[in-house]
């Protein structure tokens, strides 16, 4: 029996939307597909590390990434954002009821075998270098993006 393929793009750097895309490819994975998550201009956030990483930048590039949020943990919602108490709401609402946070989502992924791949030509656009990722990240463009879609069942981009 040929191995399903699940490819997603997680373009949004939206918690909401960042958490949909790890529920819909963890779930995947444990259907035994073989799952890439291909993070690009915002959707990178996901996949920053929270702690700041001291690496040479330019002036635009510090700029970015100052204005943008380090790490999972701190990506605002889609909607109802209110200054940031959204995320505090929802992020109460998820632990009353037992819901795994983002965070936990990227790492049951990697446990998964779920291929996270960060896309290097936006990370070259807003001055991100991989010692600010997570470990376990890959590195590739939007061709290597394409050769698997090709390939896939599902293709989803969030």
């Amino acid at each position: 029996m040929e191995t399903k393929k699940t490819n997603i793009i997680l373009f949004s750097g939206d918690y909401d939307k960042a958490m949909a895309a790890f529920i819909i490819a963890n779930g995947a994975a444990a259907y035994d597909h073989e799952v890439t998550i291909f993070a690009t201009f915002w959707g990178l956030n996901a996949f920053r590390k929270d702690q700041p990483i001291d690496v040479k930048k330019g002036f635009l590039e510090k700029m970015f990434g100052k204005m943008m949020p380090r790490g999972a943990d701190k990506m605002g919602l889609s909607n109802m954002n209110f200054a940031g108490m959204g995320p505090k709401m929802i992020k109460h609402v998820m632990k009353k009821h037992n819901a795994m946070p983002l965070p936990d989502l990227i790492g049951m992924a990697k446990e998964l075998d779920v291929k996270l791949v960060a896309c290097t030509m936006t990370m070259d656009l807003l001055g991100l270098h991989k010692e600010e990722l997570l470990e376990g990240i890959e590195y590739a463009g939007v061709a290597a993006y394409l050769a698997g879609a090709e390939e896939g069942q599902v293709n989803l981009f969030i």
